[in-house]
């Protein structure tokens, strides 16, 4: 970058700045559209703030999102991305988190009583990456910069700080005349900066360097990925999905287990150390609704959520997929129940054409990243899949449009969707195939009885929760 650069006339950069966040705001009602993530790390007294500053003044502040943050401690408590799911930027937007992950991942391996080791350290890392290709697949461009500085350069503008300011670095613990501590800085961020654009603070050029850069960026986001890796070979279809059981438990029976295991379960979620998540999929009527009803019966509301999960809403289409469950998994509460989840990818957006094949057949891999982030960090995902034959739905179809508070249920659209019926149980292995995990398996509860299936549900969560 240093060799390539040339000095532009600043109104030019100004001008050229704006005309590209422009297109890039344009490209939200398009196929292409795309936005950029800009994180912004360094060493302090480097001219981070001085360059963001900068730019801010050569673009249009108002589509310009600056989010600046402490450094947080990475605890096995979240995944290190979860603080910062609402500052994503949207299609069009661009969004510069000065203070992100990687500023996490340093404070915490330099500043805490018991640091990470290398191997964890590392692992971080790894995991930071696959992220932010993820992002970038689902059309999120991220760009790094690292303002760094020489050992001497930061000694004598820390001679020429004023007081106060030099006392106000002090107290943020950035006493930086300790050589050992700038050393073990430079050692860690080396391992991550490879694929950086590093900038030297001292440059002259600093802010026309770091804001050349994003005009680049801006001109050249890359192709959202729109071929698939491989050709696409479908799964074996369960015999279990073509032929449910027809048992019926006795209603005496039904009600005597009801009874204790709603108490064991109620026991077992409120009691469990981790937060809980418990995702039902399955064929339209199959019972998801009257199984939650009995999860929660024993529950005080205060104690969960329900996030009942339709079409996403315009806003939450110009995002990452993932990123409406990012967001419901913040919410207050360790015990969480999806009434449909993220695996909509590779259900009804991959029949109905929502998702392009490169999207649907990628987001197996996606979500198994997902979930293994959010076990790692003391979550237990409970997957049920409920399964019921053709006719029974069909006769479970016919009475809720017989029953004058269960017609909301019913609508043209699943009188449609019966139609593909077989792509969906095609869909349905294909997902067991490729997210069935160790940590997280799918449980498939295949009946035509409703008693039958809530007792299942309820000895299936207890069974996994004992398990794991």
């Amino acid at each position: 970058m240093a060799e390539k650069f040339k000095a532009m006339d600043e109104d030019q950069l100004s001008l050229d700045l704006i005309e590209a966040q422009f297109a890039l705001r344009q490209s939200r009602d398009q196929k292409n559209a795309k936005s950029l993530l800009i994180l912004v790390n360094g060493i302090d007294l480097a001219g981070k703030g001085e360059a963001v500053k900068q730019l801010r003044e050569w673009v249009d502040p108002r589509y310009l999102k600056v989010k600046a943050d402490k450094a947080l401690v990475l605890e096995r408590e979240q995944p290190y991305w979860l603080p910062y799911v609402p500052f994503m930027p949207k299609e069009g937007q661009i969004t510069i988190l000065f203070g992100n992950w990687y500023t996490d991942l340093l404070s915490t391996a330099m500043h805490v009583s018991n640091p990470i080791d290398d191997s964890l350290y590392d692992d971080y890392i790894a995991k930071m990456a696959q992220y932010e290709q993820d992002l970038r697949n689902n059309n999120v461009d991220v760009i790094k910069v690292w303002f760094d500085l020489s050992w001497e350069t930061l000694q004598q503008r820390i001679d020429e700080m004023e007081p106060s300011e030099a006392r106000w670095h002090k107290l943020q613990s950035s006493d930086w005349r300790n050589q050992n501590k700038y050393k073990t800085l430079q050692r860690l961020r080396s391992r991550f900066t490879q694929d950086w654009l590093v900038i030297d603070g001292a440059d002259k050029n600093r802010d026309q360097i770091f804001a050349q850069h994003i005009l680049n960026a801006l001109k050249d986001c890359p192709e959202h990925i729109k071929t698939s890796a491989k050709k696409w070979k479908n799964n074996p279809i369960p015999q279990v999905l073509r032929s449910p059981e027809q048992n019926v438990l006795d209603k005496a029976e039904y009600k005597d287990k009801l009874k204790t295991l709603t108490r064991e379960v109620a026991d077992a979620l409120r009691f469990d150390p981790r937060d809980v998540i418990v995702c039902f999929e399955g064929m339209d009527a199959a019972g998801k609704g009257g199984a939650i009803k009995r999860i929660v019966q024993k529950l005080d509301p205060r104690e969960y959520q329900i996030h009942s999960i339709a079409a996403p809403e315009p806003y939450e289409l110009r995002r990452p997929y993932l990123w409406r469950f990012w967001r419901r998994l913040q919410t207050e509460g360790d015990i969480s129940i999806f009434d449909r989840s993220w695996y909509g990818r590779v259900l009804v957006e991959r029949i109905e054409g929502f998702a392009h094949p490169a999207e649907w057949q990628r987001a197996y891999a996606e979500i198994n990243r997902f979930e293994q982030d959010l076990i790692e960090n003391n979550s237990v995902i409970v997957k049920i899949w409920l399964a019921i034959s053709k006719d029974e739905q069909e006769a479970r179809f016919k009475a809720r449009e017989e029953t004058p508070h269960k017609r909301f249920k019913i609508t043209e659209e699943d009188w449609r969707n019966r139609e593909r019926w077989d792509d969906y149980l095609q869909a349905a292995a294909d997902m067991f195939a490729h997210t069935s995990t160790q940590a997280a398996p799918w449980h498939i509860i295949a009946t035509d009885d409703k008693n039958t299936a809530r007792i299942e549900v309820l000895e299936t969560i207890l069974k996994q929760l004992k398990a794991t």
